[in-house]
């Protein structure tokens, strides 16, 4: 088992309980590691929640981290991926002033190479979305905060596996 830092994806099925979020990221925080993307969405089975996490830490830390939450008692199933285990984006959204958009040759430029997609214009500001790799984005934010950027969020990550994960077939099993 390696003792190399790297980055992990922990996909964490869960019923949809208040006050979860607060306990597992405190599992991460007591151990002094940032995560450094969290997401949570509905998952592909009703009434079960996910959250996908993203943290760079060892693999002996992760398998130690993973026990800790499948401790919590609404935790159905947890795993964790490296980088070649998981499809993976990140999306989002830049709000820019409309007259660059009309003005500035090379911002239709930047727009038309990055794959961003116009969602609005209007007469004070236009809106950018961009989904792809964190890489892809941070490229994307450099290239327009040269021009002046109002508004910037990014998402967390979100994932699937490469490989299937048996929780659909184990969840199906405690249905009947």
């Amino acid at each position: 088992m390696s003792t190399e830092i790297i980055q992990y994806t922990v996909s964490i099925y869960t019923e949809n309980n208040i006050g979860l979020l607060n306990r597992i990221s405190a599992i991460f925080q007591r151990r002094h590691m940032n995560i450094e993307s969290l997401n949570t969405s509905v998952s592909e089975i009703e009434g079960v929640s996910r959250f996908t996490i993203v943290v760079n830490i060892t693999e002996p830390q992760m398998k130690k981290i993973i026990g800790q939450i499948e401790k919590q008692v609404e935790v159905i199933k947890a795993y964790y991926h490296t980088e070649e285990e998981i499809i993976y984006q990140e999306s989002c959204l830049f709000k820019i002033k409309s007259e660059l958009l009309f003005e500035e040759r090379q911002i239709q430029n930047i727009i038309k190479e990055s794959h961003a997609r116009i969602v609005t214009v209007n007469k004070e500001f236009f809106v950018l979305e961009k989904s792809g790799k964190k890489e892809e984005i941070e490229l994307l934010h450099r290239e327009l905060s040269v021009f002046g950027i109002m508004q910037f969020t990014r998402s967390g990550r979100v994932s699937v596996s490469k490989e299937e994960m048996k929780i659909s077939t184990m969840l199906q099993a405690f249905q009947h």
